[in-house]
């Protein structure tokens, strides 16, 4: 979307976190609009807490690829945003010790 007004191209996203999910975070076009978001996701994301709306063509995301989040949003109306896998400590310990052993 174009902004005739000073040109710039804007492409506004509302972020939700989940309730239940902890680091699981809702991405969708317009705010508080969720029709495009399967019951079944909505079931198990929880009610949506607005985080922040944001520009994604003039912002950078911590956790995910802006254009990943786009092409999902114009593909599925939304883009679920999981947390990254816990580190196995223990694994990496053991993984260590056994490149250390002849």
């Amino acid at each position: 979307m174009v902004n005739n007004r000073n040109k710039r191209l804007v492409m506004l996203c509302s972020i939700y976190k989940s309730p239940k999910k902890e680091g699981t975070y809702l991405y969708i076009p317009k705010r508080d609009d969720f029709s495009q978001v399967p019951d079944t996701l909505k079931q198990m994301f929880g009610k949506p807490i607005f985080v922040m709306l944001v520009n994604l063509e003039q912002r950078q995301l911590a956790q995910v690829n802006v254009e990943k989040v786009k092409q999902s949003m114009q593909e599925q109306g939304f883009f679920l945003q999981l947390p990254p896998p816990p580190e196995n400590l223990l694994e990496q310990h053991k993984e260590r010790k056994a490149r250390q052993t002849p």
